[in-house]
């Protein structure tokens, strides 16, 4: 397990993978992020500054700086959350899978 200064609790392995896989997601907001693993903004910077090489993580923070999507309370009012069709249901970060 790794731990994060700042951060709440301890995160594994694939949890931090799927932080990281949501903080590159343009449409998935720090809000969801923090709702699904209650790490904030800052946590995630922190977390993305110490996990990416130094490249990626000053690729990812000059495409997520002001980004509307990335920070609700920048989106246009009536955008809450992007859901393609193809998506299925997820809950709580796991995938509902339909059952034959």
């Amino acid at each position: 397990m790794n731990r994060c200064s700042g951060m709440e609790h301890e995160l594994t392995d694939q949890e931090i993978d799927r932080v990281i896989e949501m903080a590159w997601e343009d449409r998935t907001p720090f809000s969801a992020i923090e709702f699904q693993f209650g790490l904030t903004e800052a946590d995630v910077i922190r977390l993305m500054k110490r996990e990416l090489k130094l490249n990626s993580w000053k690729r990812w923070r000059a495409r997520v700086q002001g980004r509307a999507t990335k920070h609700r309370s920048l989106r246009q009012t009536g955008v809450e959350r992007f859901k393609s069709k193809a998506q299925k249901q997820i809950t709580y970060n796991k995938i509902s899978k339909k059952r034959y």
